[in-house]
């Protein structure tokens, strides 16, 4: 596979690729998709740091409570709570 990250594969005949980022890939899934009418399944093998990072912050890995609410990306929150408290 190289340095490409992330894997479409289809479920419905033998198309599988490999691409170097997530852009590409959704091209080539939509592509598939729409001319075969075929499922694709897909899976990502590294991100980089930071969004591996914004990932954990954010509480992406389905348990409740797990997110970091001191991270900066939670931040939006805490400004709509604001701005519904000025309203």
């Amino acid at each position: 596979m190289g340095a490409d990250h992330v894997v479409i594969e289809c479920l419905d005949c033998e198309f599988r690729e490999s691409f170097p980022n997530l852009g590409r890939a959704r091209l080539a899934l939509d592509d598939h998709e729409s001319s075969t009418g075929h499922d694709i399944d897909w899976q990502i093998d590294r991100v980089d740091v930071g969004v591996a990072q914004a990932g954990a912050d954010a509480g992406v890995c389905g348990v409740d409570g797990c997110e970091n609410p001191d991270s900066p990306l939670l931040d939006w929150q805490s400004d709509e709570a604001d701005e519904q408290n000025d309203e």
